[in-house]
């Protein structure tokens, strides 16, 4: 097992931040549920009923895509529309024998909003409406959505068909790790080039006003029938901030949207915990003379721009170790104080393995060892 001998205090940086006080009262929003989620730390910024079920309408059509998106095949998989994918609402317009392929349908979801478009990637998918279904709730058991059922691939109202603005607001995260997701959903426009007809190009137009009305906004989507209101599902990203917003059954989505967005850059800040050139840890009693560390920590630190008034950054690495050394063993921290108060603290680990020295052998060993002699 190794051994820390000692520690010593590699930098300390004051880090400088916005003197900003955050506002005491949250946003006036409209919506009978929503969120405002940061992605970078996983934490609820301002919310209210997040955990309330409620209808979302077309913003299931977010975990339709992802599935999509998710399979090895999805920009070859050629799919010909048949009549038992007709569906009634939003549509990308696509007729009975038209083919194309299931990386085109995420864009008529995304895009257009299409309900035919979701009910064809369901049914080529799952086999069936309710097989896509079973797929769909456990995706989003995967997730971790604990207060959402869903029925249909496009949002259409059902009873049982029901989400959460917290929910929602993980489902947006999880797609957001996804490269084609978010080639699609920041798009305001693509264009679908028809596998039959071989001469029908569309272009679709995306229904996400915020991608224009909002400078940071990376994407998300919209939803509406009468029985779940007006529905958004929207993220933005800024200063190494990404936050996610969610409002379901509100009249105003678009400007309560922007207001949540504002209160959360203006009032936020991410401290980066990246250090330069971390020197090398000599190692005694190992194969090598020394181990590399690296951070283990992968997003930067959130926190309220008052509370980042003041805080010091400290690097704390030790001044040799022992070998054995494995891979991810912690050998340092990275300490974010604030009055002497603990803020944060980001392991430093070793980023290699280095096993104890062999005791070298001897002339007569390896004359031995070179003869194949053995000692009776």
């Amino acid at each position: 097992m190794k051994r820390v001998i000692t520690f010593l205090l590699v930098s300390s940086v004051i880090i400088s931040a916005f003197c900003v006080s955050v506002c005491a009262e949250s946003v006036s929003v409209s919506a009978q549920a929503y969120i405002l989620y940061c992605t970078n730390n996983e934490k609820i910024i301002l919310s209210d009923n997040e955990d309330l079920p409620l209808p979302m309408a077309s913003t299931t059509k977010l975990m339709t895509t992802v599935i999509a998106l998710e399979r090895e095949d999805v920009k070859t998989k050629k799919v010909k529309f048949t009549e038992e994918m007709i569906a009634e609402g939003s549509s990308m317009y696509l007729e009975v024998g038209e083919c194309v392929t299931l990386y085109d349908l995420c864009i008529g979801m995304m895009m257009q909003s299409g309900n035919d478009a979701a009910n064809a990637a369901a049914i080529t998918i799952g086999g069936s409406i309710n097989g896509f279904a079973d797929i769909m709730n456990e995706k989003a058991k995967e997730i971790g959505m604990k207060n959402t059922h869903f029925v249909t691939p496009s949002g259409l109202d059902d009873k049982d068909h029901y989400s959460s603005a917290y929910d929602m607001a993980l489902l947006m995260t999880y797609a957001l790790k996804n490269n084609s997701f978010r080639e699609i959903t920041k798009s305001k426009s693509m264009k679908v080039d028809f596998i039959y007809p071989p001469d029908k190009s569309v272009t679709y137009q995306n229904h996400n006003k915020l991608l224009s009305m909002y400078d940071c906004c990376i994407g998300g989507k919209t939803g509406y029938t009468m029985t779940a209101g007006r529905c958004l599902v929207s993220a933005c990203e800024k200063d190494n901030l990404t936050f996610v917003c969610v409002t379901l059954n509100d009249h105003d989505d678009w400007d309560d949207q922007i207001s949540l967005f504002d209160y959360g850059y203006e009032n936020y800040t991410s401290l980066s915990v990246d250090i330069e050139n971390l020197p090398s840890v000599p190692v005694f009693g190992g194969e090598k003379d020394s181990v590399i560390p690296k951070i283990d920590f992968e997003n930067n630190i959130v926190l309220s721009k008052n509370d980042a008034v003041g805080i010091v950054k400290k690097v704390y690495i030790p001044s040799f170790l022992y070998a054995p050394i494995n891979i991810g063993d912690e050998i340092g921290k990275i300490v974010f104080e604030n009055n002497e108060n603990i803020i944060a603290e980001i392991p430093i680990i070793s980023s290699e393995e280095i096993k104890p020295l062999v005791k070298p052998k001897n002339i007569i060993d390896k004359i031995k060892e070179f003869l194949h002699w053995k000692e009776n």
